[in-house]
């Protein structure tokens, strides 16, 4: 079978990284269990997560159960950090969602499993926190099944003592298991009274697993006992098949059911080959991997974390990656979670750091060889819902901050970069404001560079409203030749959305040819701030008339002559304020339509409509209008409003005119010395 790569997922603060420590000291990977409160974990162990109290990254361990190597690797549950567990889970053999039976978490629950239904990645749920239970666990079962469009199989039936489960029957074994805390379960008998609720569970367990063997069904219907092993045969099929998804429970903080969730990965869960098929890799031709995470360290370099899919790897070996770019192996690491242990060889399943990979991402594959492969699992980045502008607080670090910031996006491919040209300012553009805090506090920790953050400056634009024939002339002697240009200009307003056009209509040669292009050029640069601060778009400027002197005139004055017809001709003609309106396009669950509306009719959003989420149960999707300038913190609010799930896109609409006071105050804002009352 090989190492197994499992990923650990889940909703916000559902265990995770307490799950992988149980996991840990279980299979002897670390003498005692790590505790998130304490910052003991190997799991969330970057000084990022432990200031944060949750997950910001992948973080990988290996141990070995029973003889065979497993991988696993925590991946954050926050929407915000979302994309990472998307680049990690394609190469992954299963996933275990780890969940609360908590009706506020549903949704967040909806969102991880629909990613791994989507991927086609088998999984196992595992209901966390289960001394917290009471009720029938059938009843949280169809609570659970509300998020899930693949049926939840439960596979074990648990023991009450006193309103509290003391333990649990496995429904498969049939055998009964009592908890230890921090210890494996003590097997037990089966007591009369949970032997006749066992046995109509196994048998409602039976007939889910029959839908998909006829074999099984007609047994059921002769109530002849199937054997244990077609039991297992069957489980495995069809959690591999994606069509069940196997439901253990336990508790990640005192150890409670995990010895038997190791066994169901070691029995059920696929391995590479599996993988590999549902990948569309051939078993066969040269050793392949492939890249989930890459590192930045502080002393060993770049380390890029892939799984191998086939073949073998070692120090020293040339390798190409999908972008055609040959490089060395530096060297092959296994981590448990920050800390790295020297490998003499990357073996088929193994999921190690490769040292100095360069010019090799996260999402990439490469490949022994000289053959670049194709990306066996590419991701696009998702679209940033969240953006600020940043600025160093000594300009000697300019040069480092890019440095800086081009490594944080190669770790991190859902942190984007980007200079606006308009504004000249450094975005930078994320999933959230703490994804993006979280950035720059590896900014600072990792590499020293400190950075002022204020919002993005907001696209407003400037137009007008009348026409309006202006003369601009520019004359200067200075001793020697002289400065001469003489233009007329006839500027009107377009259609919106129309940008800029120049006509020239000059006849009989008034302007000579060669100056006509500087006029234009002149005119441009004049519509860069208009009379009110902004650059000025939907205006037609043409020329008409001018003169020019034989000895004086040149491209620099023709240039100067037209910026001043145009500084006199836009105050002229009525310059108006224009705002960005976007179409915005939300997606939240049902039931926070209604919180939703209110927040877009409060950011002067005009909504256009709303529908049912294609593809998900109890999603709706809100069109809207809204002012570029109101979007800034919108997830924020609407993932206040949504138990942390709500998202958008947005895209440019159209410009607007925006008139009175809030024009007024805009333009105070961008151009205080200019509009002070």
């Amino acid at each position: 079978m090989g190492p197994r790569c499992i990923a650990i997922v889940g909703p916000f603060q559902s265990g995770k990284t307490t799950l992988l420590e149980a996991i840990l000291e279980r299979t002897g990977a670390v003498q005692r269990a790590g505790r998130v409160t304490d910052g003991s974990t190997v799991g969330d162990s970057s000084a990022e997560a432990r200031a944060h109290g949750h997950g910001v990254e992948p973080n990988v361990a290996t141990t070995t159960f029973m003889g065979e190597r497993m991988t696993f690797i925590d991946c954050p549950g926050s929407v915000e950090f979302m994309h990472d567990m998307r680049a990690v889970t394609p190469v992954c053999d299963a996933a275990i969602v780890v969940c609360e039976a908590d009706e506020r978490k549903l949704a967040a629950l909806q969102v991880v499993l629909r990613e791994l239904e989507e991927a086609g990645i088998p999984r196992f749920v595992f209901l966390n926190k289960v001394e917290t239970l009471t009720g029938m666990v059938h009843d949280h079962l169809a609570m659970l099944q509300t998020a899930s469009r693949t049926p939840l199989l439960l596979r074990q039936m648990p023991i009450w003592k006193n309103g509290i489960i003391v333990g649990y029957i496995d429904l498969a074994l049939e055998r009964a298991f009592v908890y230890r805390e921090h210890a494996p379960s003590e097997v037990v008998d089966i007591s009369a009274e949970d032997l006749v609720l066992e046995r109509e569970a196994r048998f409602s367990m039976l007939e889910r697993l029959a839908d998909y063997d006829e074999r099984l069904m007609e047994e059921l219907i002769e109530e002849i006992e199937p054997p244990r092993d077609q039991v297992f045969d069957d489980l495995r099929k069809e959690l591999r098949d994606g069509h069940a998804v196997p439901v253990l429970f336990g508790s990640a903080d005192r150890a409670n059911g995990i010895t038997r969730l190791l066994k169901a990965l070691r029995h059920e869960a696929p391995g590479v080959g599996a993988t590999r098929d549902r990948l569309g890799v051939p078993a066969s031709g040269q050793p392949l991997a492939h890249v989930m995470k890459t590192i930045h360290t502080a002393h060993g370099g770049k380390l890029s974390v892939a799984r191998v899919l086939r073949g073998s790897f070692k120090e020293g070996d040339t390798v190409i990656g999908s972008g055609g770019v040959e490089t060395r192996v530096g060297g092959v690491q296994r981590l448990v979670g920050q800390a790295g242990v020297r490998e003499p060889e990357a073996k088929e399943g193994d999921v190690l750091a490769f040292g100095r990979l360069e010019g090799v991402s996260t999402g990439d594959s490469f490949a022994a060889g000289r053959t670049p492969p194709a990306a066996v699992a590419s991701v696009a980045p998702p679209e940033p819902v969240f953006a600020t502008a940043i600025s160093t607080r000594d300009r000697k670090d300019d040069v480092r901050l890019n440095a800086a910031l081009a490594k944080l996006t190669e770790e991190d491919p859902g942190l984007i970069m980007r200079h606006m040209a308009d504004s000249g300012e450094l975005r930078l553009m994320g999933q959230g404001e703490v994804h993006l805090r979280v950035s720059l506090e590896r900014l600072s920790g990792r590499y020293g560079v400190e950075v002022d953050r204020h919002p993005p400056r907001i696209g407003y634009r400037e137009t007008i409203r009348g026409k309006v024939t202006v003369r601009g002339r520019h004359k200067k002697q200075t001793g020697g030749h002289g400065q001469f240009g003489d233009v007329v200009l006839e500027v009107e307003p377009l259609p919106r959305g129309s940008g800029f056009e120049f006509v020239d209509k000059i006849t009989g040669g008034v302007v000579p040819r060669q100056y006509i292009s500087s006029v234009e050029h002149g005119v441009r640069e004049a519509l860069d701030e208009g009379t009110l601060g902004f650059p000025v778009v939907d205006v037609r400027v043409a020329l008409t008339d001018g003169s020019y002197h034989t000895v004086d005139s040149s491209d620099m004055a023709f240039r100067a002559a037209a910026r001043l017809g145009m500084a006199e001709a836009l105050p002229k003609a009525q310059s108006v304020l224009l705002e960005p309106i976007h179409l915005v396009e939300i997606g939240i669950p049902s039931d926070a339509m209604s919180k939703a509306s209110a927040i877009v009719s409060g950011r002067r959003g005009q909504i256009l409509g709303y529908d049912a989420r294609p593809g998900w149960e109890g999603w709706d999707t809100l069109k809207a209008l809204m002012p570029e300038s109101e979007i800034g913190d919108l997830i924020v609010e609407l993932r206040s409003a949504t138990s942390g799930v709500g998202t958008f896109s947005s895209s440019l609409d159209h410009l607007a005119e925006l008139s009175g006071k809030p024009a007024e105050a805009v333009m105070r804002k961008a151009h205080p010395a200019r509009h002070a009352s």
